[in-house]
């Protein structure tokens, strides 16, 4: 396994620049009644900046199961990117989750923004059980902690709208003969501080998690570009 490597992290550029390559983000709206959702205020810091000679470009997606999936196909189509980043908000967890596997399967344990609450239905029908994620998920946790950022490799996303998300994105990569060569995967963040009910709750400030997650985009980029 290759090791991020010991340089000096070029800081993000505020201009975007339209004739670079592209790198997607995505961040949730709120949901389950919360008022704001941290995916969301952490990927909109990064829109329109540069890393690597990338643009970023950060856009919403409804925390609805049939309706985020189809955000992101028109994204892809769009934008053609090179790299896509999902990012949503698991509330029980303190660190940033590099997801490994998306399955094939929503088991919704409340309903959606629409109310919408699947119970033991695919996410596609005949499509495959599960799909890995295609970021280097050991070089990006290895930057991550280089950086103390609390950090994990997760192998579970759940069964909720994340999990069907990315679960869509990488059906997408896999079989649209166009994105076959676009990375993609999924990151989880905590809740913001502003959001917890007791001092028991599991959070995380924001410029931690955008930090995170530029060092994210960095070792992955870095990593492609080199392997």
């Amino acid at each position: 396994m290759k090791s991020f490597p010991n340089r000096k992290r070029q800081r993000p550029s505020a201009v975007p620049q339209t004739d670079l390559p592209t790198v997607l983000l995505t961040g949730a709206d709120p949901w389950n009644g919360e008022a704001m959702n941290p995916s969301w205020e952490a990927v909109r810091i990064l829109n329109g900046t540069t890393i690597a000679n990338h643009r970023l470009l950060a856009f919403q997606v409804p925390t609805e199961f049939r309706a985020s999936l189809r955000r992101v196909r028109h994204l892809l189509t769009q934008y053609r990117p090179v790299l896509v980043i999902c990012t949503g908000q698991a509330s029980t967890r303190s660190t940033i989750s590099l997801e490994r596997v998306a399955i094939n399967l929503i088991d919704a344990p409340i309903p959606d923004n629409r109310g919408f609450q699947p119970i033991d239905t695919p996410v596609i029908h005949a499509a495959p059980v599960g799909y890995f994620s295609t970021l280097p998920l050991k070089p990006c946790l290895a930057a991550l902690q280089k950086a103390a950022i609390p950090s994990e490799i997760s192998e579970s996303a759940g069964t909720f709208v994340c999990n069907a998300l990315f679960f869509g994105l990488m059906h997408e990569l896999a079989t649209r003969k166009e994105l076959r060569r676009v990375r993609g995967g999924f990151v989880h963040v905590p809740s913001l501080p502003q959001q917890a009910k007791s001092s028991a709750d599991k959070t995380m400030p924001l410029d931690q998690i955008v930090r995170g997650l530029t060092i994210v985009i960095e070792a992955a980029l870095y990593e492609f570009s080199s392997g």
